[in-house]
């Protein structure tokens, strides 16, 4: 009965992600005709040549669609570029700070990490206005630069999830630093991080995949032909559709394709991920 019950959640997780690829295949005049049909029955990939603008706009427009295209390489790169560099600084800055609350004793400890903590409990909605006037105040909208700032230093989750695997490190090598005069920082950088990979691995990857689907930020900090990544640009693409008729053939299309390199890195760097939540200290 167990099987059972999994394979309906497998399925009905799976489901959606399979029916936008379905869609993204069908010709758009096919659309209703087929919509009882787990497949496309005259598949054809010239809805992602038309998001990708390798048509004509003749020929998009015969194809269903309005004519609109994505500046897919472009938007993929500023998606790179943000959420990478958030992913890489902001999990680094964060071990640093975990490390600190796990190993090092002073004044206010606890009641910072409390303090830390309770941002976990703040909707990202009420710093939305406060970051986007203070980015406006330093001239920084619609840089990559303004994308980047409110994210890159400090995350309450990193802050908690490394803090409690640094406390489950061994602390025997680390006092034999200690007593070799090796300071906090050496012992951060030369102790805990290379024993930390895979906990670190996993929270660049969770970073990582939050900030690539991130949309209301970039939207509003980043609107900007040159700073606009993948999430906004499909928002743009489905606004140049009339609303009597969206093109959903195009949009899930271009759906598919900012899924697929987020989909690689799972499949690349997933078996790091599964094994690093049974991780232990040290052997």
């Amino acid at each position: 009965m167990a099987w059972f019950v999994l394979l309906f959640v497998v399925l009905a997780t799976v489901f959606p992600f399979y029916w936008m690829v379905r869609t993204s295949f069908t010709p758009a005049s096919d659309l209703i005709g087929d919509a009882n049909r787990l497949w496309p029955s005259d598949p054809t990939l010239v809805n992602f040549r038309r998001v990708l603008g390798l048509t004509s706009v003749e020929e998009a427009v015969a194809a269903g669609g309005t004519g609109a295209s994505i500046d897919f390489l472009r938007y993929t790169m500023n998606s790179f570029v943000f959420a990478g560099s958030v992913a890489l600084v902001q999990t680094l800055s964060c071990a640093a700070a975990a490390y600190a609350f796990a190993r090092l004793h002073f004044r206010g400890r606890e009641a910072i990490f409390a303090v830390i903590l309770a941002g976990l409990m703040i909707p990202g909605i009420f710093t939305l206005l406060p970051n986007f006037a203070l980015m406006r105040e330093l001239g920084w909208l619609n840089t990559m630069l303004a994308l980047v700032a409110p994210s890159l230093l400090v995350s309450p989750f990193a802050i908690f999830f490394l803090r409690q695997f640094f406390l489950s490190l061994p602390r025997d090598v680390e006092e034999a630093a200690m007593l070799d005069g090796v300071g906090a920082l050496g012992r951060f950088w030369r102790i805990a991080l290379p024993m930390s990979r895979g906990p670190l691995a996993t929270m660049i990857l969770i970073t990582f995949v939050g900030m690539w689907k991130e949309y209301l930020w970039p939207l509003v900090a980043g609107n900007a032909e040159g700073t606009r990544v993948l999430t906004v640009g499909l928002g743009v693409f489905q606004q140049q559709s009339p609303n009597t008729r969206p093109d959903w053939t195009g949009l899930m299309a271009g759906s598919t394709l900012s899924v697929i390199p987020v989909l690689l890195i799972l499949i690349f760097l997933g078996r790091q991920l599964v094994q690093s939540l049974n991780f232990s200290g040290g052997k």
